[in-house]
């Protein structure tokens, strides 16, 4: 499988070790972000009033929704609804694109 390809001027921001993020586009009521893993590598538990649904492009994730934890790989997708907590723990490089509405505006 190759490799998931972003913009080569996709400006990234480191959010914890080894996990960074790129707002890909946003509107006031909807946004899309792309969410870089390395191995190992930790979404830590949170919650937020958006409603957010993430698609694995790549890797596989141990991904925690309401303290249910389920592993995903390339191709999957989850949905969490608002102020469920969540996080996700990356088995292997991964990538997760994720959309949320209302726009997250502490992302910008």
């Amino acid at each position: 499988m190759q490799p998931y390809t972003l913009p080569e001027d996709t400006v990234w921001t480191e959010v914890a070790p080894g996990n960074r993020r790129a707002v890909l586009s946003h509107r006031p009521e909807l946004m899309l972000v792309a969410f870089r893993f390395e191995e190992g590598a930790i979404g830590a538990l949170h919650s937020h009033p958006h409603t957010q649904v993430s698609y694995v492009a790549e890797g596989a994730f141990d991904v925690t929704v309401d303290g249910v934890t389920t592993r995903l790989a390339a191709g999957s997708s989850f949905i969490v609804a608002p102020d469920l907590v969540h996080g996700v723990v990356a088995l292997m490089p991964g990538l997760l694109i994720d959309t949320f509405t209302p726009c997250r505006e502490d992302f910008l």
